[in-house]
């Protein structure tokens, strides 16, 4: 009995520390403390526990890894399928995410004049080059569209 719980509180004090460096998914917490071969049913006992005293949440840990994703220059459907990826329901990834194609527009054109620089005109292989660029941060065709569209308000 004594061990159990004094793996109990090895466990609890190996996801505290893992939540000290940063926020985690449940998910993600999850994953880390079975590889340290702890027991599911302990894992999830203790991971209700902090769900409860609020030291771990999905929806903070995925509006703090959306805000660093947006600076970093990464559009909604790249920063949607990282979040799903780390077990956030699509959901919450709606309500992270949601804003209007313009505002999603204005974040392309800030990271088109990062990468190309103010002059966006050019030939069409440049232009693709850009289409293409902002397709792999993960904005969707309107997004990309409105962004490369001379907007001074989108450059500032």
């Amino acid at each position: 009995m004594i061990d159990k719980n004094n793996t109990a509180i090895d466990l609890r004090r190996k996801a505290m520390d893992l939540l000290a460096l940063r926020e985690h998914s449940r998910f993600e917490l999850m994953r880390k403390l079975h590889q340290r071969e702890f027991s599911d049913d302990l894992i999830s006992q203790i991971l209700d526990q902090l769900e409860q005293e609020m030291l771990l949440s999905d929806a903070r840990f995925a509006e703090s890894y959306a805000r660093m994703r947006i600076r970093k220059g990464f559009g909604p459907r790249r920063i949607a399928q990282e979040l799903q990826e780390r077990g956030i329901s699509k959901q919450l990834i709606n309500t992270v995410l949601n804003e209007s194609d313009t505002i999603w527009a204005q974040r392309a054109a800030k990271v088109l004049v990062k990468r190309f620089g103010y002059d966006l005109s050019g030939a069409l292989s440049e232009q693709l080059k850009r289409k293409r660029f902002l397709e792999y941060r993960g904005f969707n065709h309107e997004q990309i569209e409105l962004g490369l569209e001379p907007n001074e308000q989108f450059t500032d």
